[in-house]
């Protein structure tokens, strides 16, 4: 499987020579699926694409310190191909800023939380389990660093997992959109050091509470095996 990943950001400067950047993260995060799935990297955040949807099979998005509702031109273009690809049923998986981007491209909607910050690890329910979602318990975590989250669902979409803080935590439209709020592909070292170069951008109990989840447990590795499983089912899916 060719695997696009669709880059939206660059880790902060001052914090690559410990963490690497999103290429780095993602190449770790599929590295045991490496001999199934080969990626490909485009950086949608400089206007790079690729020249048809099929150079890939499917394609991923990294997060992003930007949001959905930002005006910029590049976020404008990347809603236009998400829209292409769901209109072209080319599987796709929206993590986190893509997550909301996939929502606000077919009809849903995004806000900055009245909630504040989700920081740290966050657990949802488990609101439904699909065949692809192997290991699934009654819930699952992540660590995640968003302020913006989907208000409003677009149609057709059914929600995975959830909690009273984050609602929509992960989200499948059909059977070849998936989006997850959470980040299986951040490290909770690399997070402990996000917040920690953000901390005025928190409240102070909300940093607190960030740093004393990092001792929470986290189901990366069970998040990728269903992104991987669910990949698989959609281009089976479009193949039959």
């Amino acid at each position: 499987m060719r695997l696009g990943v669709l880059l939206c950001d660059d880790v902060a400067a001052e914090l690559q020579v410990a963490h690497g950047n999103y290429r780095d993260m993602f190449s770790a995060l599929f590295n045991d699926y490496s001999k199934h799935i080969t990626l490909v990297f485009y950086r949608v955040i400089d206007g790079e694409y690729p020249k048809d949807p099929d150079e890939c099979d499917a394609y991923i998005t990294s997060g992003s310190q930007f949001g959905a509702n930002d005006g910029f031109v590049w976020i404008g273009h990347l809603l236009a191909f998400i829209e292409k690809l769901y209109e072209e049923k080319k599987p796709f998986v929206g993590i986190c800023f893509g997550h909301q981007l996939m929502a606000k491209a077919l009809g849903g909607e995004v806000v900055t939380s009245g909630r504040g910050w989700g920081i740290g690890v966050n657990s949802y329910a488990v609101k439904k389990k699909i065949d692809w979602m192997k290991g699934a318990g009654s819930t699952v975590s992540l660590v995640v660093s968003h302020q913006d989250q989907i208000s409003q669902l677009p149609p057709e979409a059914e929600v995975l997992s959830g909690s009273d803080f984050c609602p929509y935590a992960m989200i499948r439209i059909n059977t070849y959109f998936l989006g997850i709020q959470g980040h299986p592909e951040f490290t909770k070292n690399y997070v402990k050091d996000l917040m920690t170069a953000r901390q005025p951008l928190y409240s102070a109990e909300a940093y607190e509470k960030g740093i004393n989840s990092l001792s929470q447990p986290v189901d990366d590795k069970l998040v990728v095996s269903w992104i991987v499983r669910f990949l698989d089912t959609a281009l089976t899916n479009s193949q039959t």
